[in-house]
């Protein structure tokens, strides 16, 4: 039977791996069948904290509006409520900013929600 050169797709995908972890410390970035481990590793906890991420933002954007409504002496649990009940679905991420960038006009609006049936 006559041998059979595989060329250069072995190589190839190996370099690939390898260079995906060039960053690892040690034999994670020197060996293949670690680097390898590391990498799937790497995109199971990239995969994950994609989400984690969206989860943490949503807390913090809620705790900032929660501050700026209590120092307006609102909940953000009464401010939420009554924007619902408004029909106006909230943008937390702007109602967020908004609260951090320029109080004066969160509290504008506020004033403009009738806070005597929100507190």
């Amino acid at each position: 039977m006559t041998r059979v050169k595989r060329g250069y797709i072995a190589r190839k995908r190996r370099k690939k791996i390898l260079a995906f972890v060039s960053g690892s410390r040690g034999a994670h970035s020197k060996l293949f069948r670690t680097a390898n481990q590391r990498k799937a590793r790497a995109l199971v906890s990239a995969h994950r904290d994609r989400g984690k991420r969206k989860r943490d933002l949503r807390r913090l954007w809620i705790t900032r509006i929660n501050a700026a409504a209590r120092a307006n002496g609102v909940s953000y649990n009464r401010l939420i409520q009554y924007l619902y009940k408004r029909q106006l679905l909230p943008n937390r991420k702007t109602l967020a900013q908004i609260a951090v960038l320029d109080s004066n006009c969160f509290s504008t609006i506020l004033k403009n929600l009738s806070c005597d049936e929100i507190g």
